[in-house]
């Protein structure tokens, strides 16, 4: 079978070789397809796209929070460097006195409350507690409702 033919230099090719060519050329044809699949999955694509373009959104984000935080921080030590002093101490003094008036207003409102209402209110947190996802839910949908009706209403 392995016979040279007269007008050939070179030898017929055994079945072996045959099955060798044709198992190459299979396998460079199975890479070709992935290849021309993997162009023409658009969806594919996209979503790394959308994924790195998230990735690049984040890392840019951050640099502008860092900034944004030194920027404010840098503020601050200017407002509090250029305040004079005693400003600064009337303003400690007035917090200090809204923290002591909202603390008695909160006593006095306490005392005042009978004793059934207070029970009442210590079972609605307890109950509030347990149930965050929900109540947030609910809050963050009743928000959502009512800047829709707003807008309608303006149009």
């Amino acid at each position: 079978m392995n016979t040279p033919s007269h007008g050939d230099q070179h030898p017929s090719p055994t079945p072996e070789n045959l099955r060798r060519q044709v198992e190459h050329t299979r396998e460079e044809l199975g890479r070709t397809v992935e290849a021309l699949a993997a162009k023409a999955d658009v969806k594919a694509q996209a979503k790394e796209k959308a994924a790195a373009l998230q990735e690049q959104a984040a890392e840019k984000a951050a640099v502008v929070t860092d900034r944004l935080r030194e920027k404010a921080s840098q503020a601050g030590r200017l407002v509090k460097d250029s305040t004079p002093d005693p400003v600064l101490d009337k303003a400690a003094h007035a917090a200090a006195q809204v923290r002591h008036s909202a603390a008695r207003a909160g006593q006095l409102a306490a005392d005042k409350t009978p004793d059934q209402v207070r029970e009442k209110a210590d079972q609605a947190v307890v109950v509030a507690r347990a149930n965050r996802t929900p109540l947030v839910a609910a809050a963050a949908a009743l928000v959502v409702f009512l800047l829709l009706r707003r807008t309608r209403r303006r149009r």
